[in-house]
């Protein structure tokens, strides 16, 4: 099949063309990149790639085809993404369709044929940058002055875009809801939380409910002192603070919102996004990392038995050291030696800034679900 050129424009002048695979059109975002080995279905479809243009360093893409069971929420994110070589024919009995088809469905530009060691080298050395790609505007000048004429990532609260509009009921689990682990688990326990979605993953939910966790699920405009209401009544045991997208400082309401949970002492669990919030929430500013940590092959040493998981990462942002005034560290990214988990000494709260649920990634992380559950 002939595909149609794309042009691309990155703020600090580097120029591109390469092959147009997806939807065409004209879109701008943060480009970085993703070292996973598979996945990237489950990669665009997790909300926290919402205004980022996503490099993988996998140079074979479009193997396995995609499906709608692999689905991280309704619909792809990313404003697009980089892949060395296209691979059109999909080669697994779950597919239903292209990762091409996936892409123009979802409006989404897929760029192929593009030397992806150089741009994750460039990200590497010199961190992400705000970018431009066209499949209609061929002209340097003029994508950058519409690039020059476009919000940053860290000025777009794409929380609003992408966190559920009305509260609903997580009822699936972990692949199967039948299990008979998870029949168990529902009989066992029958605690009920409140997820507040930032831009939630599905897997993330699944794994709640698998550790026999009720899970509802409430919009990031949710309401702080009901759910203190609710929890001091009874009729919650617990709140999850999700993942999502974007810089964290801005979301300056959720904070205070959260700030008042704390207060009242509400029991909580945090990953990623929710993991930063609650480091503002207590009065310590996140910090936006070089380039960030993007992939599923990255080791964390837990800092209470001295193990090493491999873990998923998606997080441009971070904790900063001055939070060790009230928190104890659990986790450490062994690769940077950044903060990766936290437990906070006055308050039943812990955090993690890696996904143990994964999907896509390694599963050495998924206990943190059950020590949740434990705690309630």
């Amino acid at each position: 099949m002939s595909l149609k050129p794309i042009w691309i424009y990155l703020e600090n002048g580097t120029f591109l063309e390469g092959k147009s695979f997806g939807y065409e059109g004209t879109k701008v975002g943060e480009i970085v990149f993703n070292t996973s080995m598979s996945g990237y279905q489950e990669i665009m479809s997790d909300p926290s790639y919402a205004g980022q243009f996503v490099v993988f360093t996998m140079p074979e893409i479009g193997i396995v085809g995609t499906n709608a069971d692999d689905m991280e929420s309704s619909a792809v994110h990313a404003s697009g993404m980089f892949i060395r070589n296209l691979n059109e024919k999909s080669s697994n009995f779950r597919a239903t369709s292209t990762l091409r088809e996936f892409l123009i469905k979802h409006e989404s530009l897929g760029i192929c044929d593009i030397d992806t060691r150089y741009l994750t080298k460039m990200i590497r050395d010199t961190g992400p940058k705000m970018m431009i790609a066209s499949s209609e505007v061929s002209s340097k000048e003029e994508l950058k002055s519409m690039l020059e004429n476009s919000p940053r990532i860290e000025d777009v609260n794409y929380i609003e875009k992408v966190s559920t509009k009305e509260p609903y009921i997580h009822t699936s689990a972990a692949w199967d809801s039948t299990s008979l682990e998870y029949k168990k688990a529902q009989a066992n326990l029958g605690k009920k939380v409140v997820a507040i979605d930032f831009g939630v993953k599905r897997n993330i939910l699944n794994e709640l409910s698998e550790v026999g966790l009720e899970v509802e699920v409430v919009p990031h405009t949710f309401d702080s002192k009901e759910l203190i209401t609710r929890y001091q009544n009874g009729e919650i045991h617990g709140v999850f603070l999700s993942n999502g997208p974007g810089d964290p400082l801005i979301l300056k309401e959720e904070a205070r919102k959260i700030a008042e949970l704390i207060e009242a002492k509400v029991p909580m669990f945090a990953i990623c996004l929710g993991h930063q919030l609650l480091s503002i929430a207590h009065g310590h500013p996140t910090y936006k990392l070089k380039f960030g940590q993007h992939g599923g092959n990255h080791p964390v040493k837990n800092q209470n038995n001295h193990v090493v998981e491999i873990t998923a990462q998606n997080h441009n942002y971070n904790v900063p050291e001055s939070i060790c005034s009230i928190a104890k560290v659990t986790h450490i990214n062994l690769f940077d030696n950044t903060i990766e988990g936290l437990e906070y000494t006055d308050s039943p709260i812990f955090s993690v800034q890696h996904h143990p649920e994964a999907s896509p990634g390694p599963h050495d992380s998924k206990y943190i679900f059950e020590e949740f559950a434990k705690r309630l």
